[in-house]
């Protein structure tokens, strides 16, 4: 299983999720990868939603299919509420579903 984390710099966001695949990553073994990006053109053509967006094998498994393209920073629903990352609970269920 591979895991992208893509984000920009302009969203301190990516930051927590990076930190929370990391954890996990220990846990559950798996090819981990970064990808920044830079531009409107790469978002249009990453189909990027939002920073951050979690790929796991090339697929963004928060997306629902309403979420805009392009740099901004994304908004998930939590137990907790609206969230700038998805919580570690949501990425753990996802990645040991896919393990």
């Amino acid at each position: 299983m591979k895991v992208t984390l893509l984000y920009f710099d302009g969203c301190p966001n990516w930051q927590v999720t990076d930190a929370l695949i990391e954890s996990l990553r220990s846990e559950l073994g798996f090819e981990f990868d970064r990808r920044r990006v830079e531009t409107a053109e790469d978002a249009e053509r990453l189909q990027f939603r939002g920073s951050p967006t979690v790929l796991i094998d090339d697929e963004d498994v928060f997306a629902t299919g309403d979420e805009p393209v392009g740099l901004s920073c994304r908004i998930y629903r939590t137990d907790h509420g609206f969230a700038g990352a998805p919580s570690e609970r949501q990425l753990r269920e996802l990645l040991e579903a896919r393990h």
